[in-house]
């Protein structure tokens, strides 16, 4: 191991903060399985018993229909389309009705930015699950999609989030975040909501009640595989940590890859040394963050379950239905527990804020 490398991964096993340029320097340099070892140490320090999370949880993508024009989207139709949907409170319900008969309790709300949706329509699915359903758990609405309500609605962004709130919404995914810098951003799409909107956004949702904030808990991510420099991961993954750091509300982080879905967007492909050293150095350098998850819905079990020996302690399956990306997940809580046990885990159920003591 080169003295760099083991200075730096010695500060870190002594609790003590890495930099940007640190955390720069082991994703270029460090071995892999050096930082697997740190990173596993970590983990294991944070969460002492053996064990695994998982999670079960139904997306429901209301409308297909979006005018962000993302780049690397393949999903969307635009407004004029006769091919678009937008999926009545009825369905929704039918679908969240399908969910409680698999065993999954939670939804996952999200859509397109669609300018023909009212702001009501979004409030009342929201209170039509939550009387249906009113132990269930709603993560909806990626910054991206608040952003637009508030533009559409001439309200601000804390109106719209405590409007949203008290019609049902718990949480909030970080979602639309992929790369947080404006060069990466205005690759993905010119009309995607800027770095600084993503984190204002985020911040509101999550900052404590005593600092004008909701009190939301959420989650975290960042989408790789295209056009980003190693530079530009550090400065999306130190966005998070400040986050967190303002707001002690970011529950978990995951790191996802781009998948091939348009020939107008660049991917390359993730290397699984690349997947993993880049999920082992978000345990090490996001210190404030608990919970890091290993992507099975795009990465497979293989590396699924090496992941959980390099710093990952949450699979985030089953999922069901997903209709945005190719999927390589679970599709049912039995086989999220084999699965778990099998890579010689305790599988522990919880939810989308990952509190275990509802199951």
């Amino acid at each position: 191991m080169k003295k760099e490398t083991l200075l730096i991964l010695e500060k870190a096993l002594k609790g003590e903060r890495i930099s940007d340029s640190e955390a720069l320097y082991l994703f270029l340099n460090a071995n892999l399985h050096d930082l697997g070892k740190c990173a596993q140490s970590i983990r294991n320090k944070m969460i002492p018993e053996k064990k695994v999370s998982y999670t079960a949880f139904r997306i429901i993508n209301y409308t297909d229909i979006c005018t962000i024009d993302c780049s690397f989207c393949s999903f969307k139709k635009p407004e004029d389309s006769d091919k678009g949907y937008i999926y009545s409170i009825e369905q929704i319900l039918e679908k969240a009705d399908s969910a409680i008969s698999q065993g999954a309790d939670q939804f996952f709300i999200q859509g397109g930015v669609n300018p023909q949706i009212p702001f009501s329509y979004y409030t009342g699915l929201l209170t039509a699950l939550k009387s249906r359903y009113p132990d269930s758990h709603i993560r909806a609405f990626s910054p991206v999609e608040i952003l637009s309500m508030s533009r559409q609605n001439n309200m601000s962004i804390y109106e719209i989030l405590k409007k949203l709130q008290s019609a049902g919404m718990d949480s909030i995914p970080g979602a639309g975040a992929e790369i947080l810098t404006e060069r990466m951003r205005k690759i993905l799409s010119e009309k995607k909501c800027s770095t600084h909107e993503w984190y204002e956004i985020m911040h509101t949702a999550l900052s404590p009640l005593d600092k004008g904030g909701l009190n939301m808990k959420g989650s975290t991510n960042i989408v790789w595989g295209s056009s980003e420099t190693s530079e530009e991961i550090i400065e999306h993954l130190s966005i998070i940590r400040k986050l967190q750091d303002e707001t002690g509300n970011v529950c978990s982080f995951v790191p996802w890859t781009f998948q091939r879905q348009t020939n107008s967007f660049p991917v390359r492909e993730v290397s699984s040394i690349e997947y993993l050293k880049l999920l082992a150095l978000s345990r090490i350098y996001l210190d404030n963050v608990p919970n890091i998850e290993v992507s099975l819905l795009v990465k497979g079990r293989d590396i699924g379950q090496v992941a959980l020996h390099y710093g990952a302690n949450d699979i985030n399956s089953p999922v069901f239905e997903e209709n945005v990306l190719r999927s390589y997940g679970l599709k049912s809580i039995a086989e999220a527990e084999n699965f778990i046990k099998e890579s010689g885990f305790i599988p522990v159920r919880r939810n989308l804020n990952f509190e275990h003591n509802k199951y």
